[in-house]
């Protein structure tokens, strides 16, 4: 792996290497890169999956998705598990479809990627490579863009952190969840049917999820592109996971502004939602000197997208990338309490957008999901 792009290792995140342990346990790991096109209006979301990569199991392969412009959708699998490669210490992937390179799978350099593997991708830190093509639709995509990361996960000039804290340095939480770009730059083309989108300094954002147990119920928001913000960058989830051998239910925000990180997580704010099974999504988190909300709508249907399942890749999870949020951040301040009983606050950030992801996954999603925290 020498040949692997060095640069941006400043801001590598916890867990950006590939966490499969050589074992028959079943075992998933999943990749999400989006980029957002203001002046089009659009994202590219780019959903990339292993299951059971020792291979010769029932739910063994690779999945690539995109959920591309006004939600339409593209999916190819990659059943050869062993043209699927990782690198363990750092953020590097890729699955070849048709190729006549009969080399071991490793990072090819872009041209020659493009030239000699006819379908498949290829990721790291500072790439996103491909091309899928369906038979089926006849619909197919062609992309190839360089990533400049600006905020891993973290204050810019500090060690990133791990999202899910220290804890998910040990195979206690499962499914584990890092975010491994809030927010980055992207410069290259995507040729989506025909129509070609080429783009300079876009918002771009990466994360990624893996373990051996799936997650029963989600939600998610994400957006770093905000009207009149250039410098802003926000995600926020919350599900039922695994621990040893209970669920729990968490949930998290984290902002990065202004070379600031601002992160509400459980151990040290209470963070409360109010999911609906689609069209509102609304969280509140507060901590010792900050408080955020947040409201998300979504007025169209959404798309549904596959996520691993303990039976393979279902579709499980609803998205959309053109969501509408407002986001409020104050700064609590000292001294008496205002006439209502809250604790006196300034505001710090007031923004909205209408290019927000938005999410819900598995379920069960018959009844808006409320948790308050005190």
């Amino acid at each position: 792996m020498s040949n692997l792009p060095s640069k941006f290792k400043n801001i590598q995140t916890p867990h950006s290497g590939y966490h499969w342990d050589g074992s028959s346990r079943r075992f998933f790991e999943g990749w999400y890169y989006r980029i957002t096109l203001p002046l089009h209006g659009q994202s590219f979301a780019f959903m990339y999956s292993i299951e059971d990569p020792r291979g010769g199991q029932p739910y063994s392969g690779g999945t690539a998705q995109i959920l591309g412009p006004q939600d339409s959708y593209l999916c190819r699998t990659f059943p050869d598990v062993n043209k699927f490669w990782a690198h363990r210490e750092n953020l590097a992937f890729g699955h070849w479809g048709r190729t006549d390179l009969q080399i071991k799978p490793e990072y090819l350099e872009p041209q020659v990627f493009d030239s000699r593997v006819e379908e498949g991708y290829q990721a790291t830190a500072s790439l996103n490579q491909g091309y899928l093509h369906d038979p089926g639709s006849s619909s197919r995509c062609f992309w190839e863009y360089e990533i400049k990361p600006l905020y891993g996960w973290g204050n810019s000039e500090e060690l990133q952190k791990s999202t899910a804290g220290m804890l998910s340095f040990l195979p206690v939480f499962e499914p584990g969840w890092q975010i491994l770009m809030a927010r980055g730059l992207a410069t290259g083309w995507i040729d989506w049917n025909g129509e070609r989108y080429e783009f300079k300094d876009a918002p771009a954002y990466s994360e990624k999820n893996w373990g051996g147990a799936f997650p029963q119920k989600w939600f998610w928001i994400n957006c770093n592109s905000f009207q009149g913000e250039s410098d802003l960058a926000l995600t926020a989830g919350g599900g039922k996971r695994g621990v040893l051998w209970w669920m729990e239910s968490v949930a998290m925000i984290g902002i990065h502004y202004r070379g600031n990180f601002y992160e509400f997580v459980p151990w040290n704010s209470q963070v409360s939602w109010n999911i609906e099974p689609w069209g509102s999504w609304k969280m509140q988190a507060r901590n010792s000197q900050f408080e955020v909300e947040l409201i998300g709508t979504a007025n169209n249907p959404g798309t549904y997208v596959r996520t691993p399942t303990e039976k393979g890749m279902a579709f499980c999870c609803r998205d959309t990338t053109h969501g509408n949020l407002r986001l409020q951040l104050r700064e609590l301040l000292g001294g008496n309490v205002e006439k209502n009983g809250k604790q006196r606050s300034r505001i710090i950030l007031e923004a909205q957008s209408s290019l927000c992801g938005l999410e819900v996954g598995g379920g069960p999603w018959d009844e808006v999901w409320k948790v308050i925290t005190h």
